[in-house]
C-alpha cells in the first residue's frame, strides 16, 4: 500500500527507519508509528507488576499484535496478512492521523466508525447521554 505523501513527509521529518504496526484493541484498524509507538507501551508495561497477569496480557498486546513494516524508496508499506485479518483490508485503504501515530482502516468500516463518533459528539454536545435522544 502507498502511504500518503503528507504521512511520508511526517515519517521523514521524524526520522523512523522503520514502522511498528499494532492492532487496535477495540477498533478494526492499526496504529503505525515510529519506534517511540512501541516504548510507549513498554514504558507502561514497566509500570505494571511482572508477576500479575496484566502485565502479560500488555507485554503480549505489544509485542505480539505488533509486528515491523519498512517503508520502501517509493513509500510503499507491504500489506500482509496480518494487517488484513484484522482490518478487513482488501483492495482500498485509508490512512487517518492520530496524532504521534496514524491508523490503517478499510475505508468503509472507517466511514461507519466516524459516523458512531459524530453521532456520540454531538450527544455530548447536547448534554445527552448516549443513545438517549434529545428533545
Amino acid at each position: 500500500m502507498s502511504v500518503p505523501a503528507h504521512f511520508r513527509a511526517v515519517v521523514q521529518k521524524r526520522g523512523y527507519a522503520e514502522l511498528y504496526a499494532l492492532r487496535c484493541l477495540d477498533l478494526p484498524a492499526m496504529d503505525v508509528g515510529g519506534l517511540d509507538l512501541l516504548d510507549r507501551y513498554e514504558q507502561r508495561i514497566a509500570l505494571e507488576d511482572p508477576f500479575q497477569q496484566t502485565a502479560d496480557d500488555m507485554s503480549f498486546f505489544c509485542h505480539g499484535d505488533g509486528t515491523f513494516l519498512k517503508l520502501d524508496q517509493d513509500g510503499r508499506i507491504t500489506m500482509t496478512d496480518f494487517i488484513r485479518e484484522h482490518t478487513g483490508i482488501a483492495n482500498e485503504v485509508a490512512f487517518v492521523g492520530r496524532g504521534n501515530f496514524f491508523q490503517v482502516w478499510e475505508p468503509g468500516r472507517l466511514a461507519a466508525y466516524g459516523a458512531q463518533a459524530r453521532t456520540r459528539l454531538l450527544q455530548l454536545r447536547q448534554g445527552t447521554k448516549p443513545g438517549e435522544r434529545s428533545e
